[in-house]
């Protein structure tokens, strides 16, 4: 009896009502069963859509992902007297820091992931809250069962700042620290330029030297957000200005991603207008659900053959 014969007799073998280790696991993550719920370690559960519920949910996606300097302050359930800020990165790419005046600052731009962002970013929440002033709050096991940040905001998110460097990262009362002088040199001297569109949410520009580029969290559903980003390029209806192209898009924490093409020189305020015309739009083509011509199909296929996932 050849190798695959004696695999295949040992799988079939099996208990009944057992699984064998070698076949795929009942719970449709495609690994097989010894590698999964069969393992001594249980999979980590990855929750696509981590920030639902959160009416900033596209904000946050976005300074997790690409804005390289932002802040939003926040309160938080049983401490409405401590200042909490929300970042989009800190030092390090540093989980959390406390200044000595017990303000603290949550990064969300982290080199960790142990499956649910919001429950992580919780757990590094409340070490921080709890911790004595003048730290740097890491994570380095997952953090279990406990609260996520919908369970701890109770004002939702403020508003957004975008800045033109990390200063947020040192308290007005700090004194000289070499190091973290260093570090912010440094970072402010690669800093991308960005601002938030007012007009419109979520929407944020952003200068890379050689290019601009326009990047728009949608939440709208995936197979939705398609078929209008479809019709509207047929329809001629989605250069937002003079030299714009909207070149593709990109997934990430469950939400879709356009991103346009800018002609350097643009500049995030001409955008403000054609923007909100941009969503009005929009909203009328999610509004269609007549079927998509066959244009409007091979735009969506275009779409889907661009779109990467983050």
């Amino acid at each position: 009896m050849g190798k695959s014969s004696r695999v295949k007799s040992r799988d079939q073998v099996a208990t009944e009502g057992a699984v064998s280790p070698r076949q795929p696991c009942p719970c449709g993550s495609g690994r097989r069963y010894k590698h999964c719920h069969g393992s001594a370690t249980p999979p980590r559960v990855q929750v696509a859509r981590p920030f639902a519920g959160l009416a900033a949910e596209a904000d946050l996606v976005a300074l997790r992902e690409f804005v390289a300097a932002a802040t939003a302050p926040v309160r938080v359930e049983g401490y409405a007297d401590r200042e909490v800020v929300l970042a989009s990165l800190l030092p390090g790419a540093a989980p959390a820091m406390v200044h000595d005046d017990g303000k603290v600052l949550l990064g969300l731009q982290v080199q960790h992931d142990f499956g649910d962002a919001s429950r992580d970013l919780a757990a590094v929440l409340l070490d921080a809250l709890e911790g004595e002033p003048g730290r740097v709050v890491t994570i380095t096991e997952p953090p279990g069962e406990g609260p996520r940040l919908q369970d701890l905001l109770t004002d939702g998110v403020g508003p957004i700042t975008v800045h033109d460097d990390f200063g947020y990262w040192v308290a007005a009362s700090a004194g000289e620290d070499a190091g973290l002088q260093a570090a912010l040199e440094n970072a402010n001297s690669a800093i991308t330029p960005s601002a938030k569109l007012a007009q419109v949410p979520a929407a944020y520009w952003a200068d890379v030297t050689s290019k601009e580029y326009l990047r728009w969290v949608m939440t709208v559903p995936e197979p939705e957000m398609l078929n209008a980003l479809a019709r509207l390029h047929v329809d001629g209806r989605d250069r937002l200005v003079p030299g714009a192209r909207l070149v593709g898009m990109f997934r990430t924490h469950g939400l879709v991603v356009p991103v346009w093409d800018l002609e350097p020189g643009t500049g995030a305020e001409a955008l403000e207008d054609p923007a909100a015309e941009y969503l009005a739009a929009l909203e009328e083509a999610l509004a269609d659900k007549s079927d998509l011509t066959p244009e409007q199909r091979g735009a969506r296929n275009g779409l889907l053959s661009r779109q990467v996932t983050l």
